[in-house]
């Protein structure tokens, strides 16, 4: 199990224990915890609903050119925007943190 931090749109800090060994993604986790966190597509990479941003430094695999296509459409990106369907849970994401990108009715 590894913890990961996830700071919601309301801006408080929710700690998730998260297994490496079920394949499940960022998104996935949020949604199991019952953070708000869409998926509308499924973790297809096709919306931006389980946008978020690394706060951390941690070492990520390189985005995919399904996911960078998707960002390029998405509201409020910044260079460490990422789609947490696209983030695999695995065992050297141990202490990362992210914050819920906006949704874009809350401009």
């Amino acid at each position: 199990m590894i913890k990961i931090t996830v700071i919601d749109r309301a801006d408080q800090e929710h700690v998730l224990e998260a297994p490496t060994d079920m394949n499940m993604n960022l998104m996935e986790l949020c949604k199991a915890y019952e953070l708000p966190v869409k998926g509308t597509c499924g973790g297809m990479a096709l919306c931006s609903t389980c946008h978020c941003y690394v706060l951390t430094d941690h070492e990520l695999h390189k985005m995919s050119e399904d996911e960078e296509d998707m960002l390029d459409q998405a509201f409020f990106v910044e260079d460490n925007s990422r789609l947490g369907c696209q983030l695999k849970l695995v065992d050297e994401m141990d202490g990362l943190k992210v914050k819920l990108a906006p949704e874009d009715e809350e401009v």
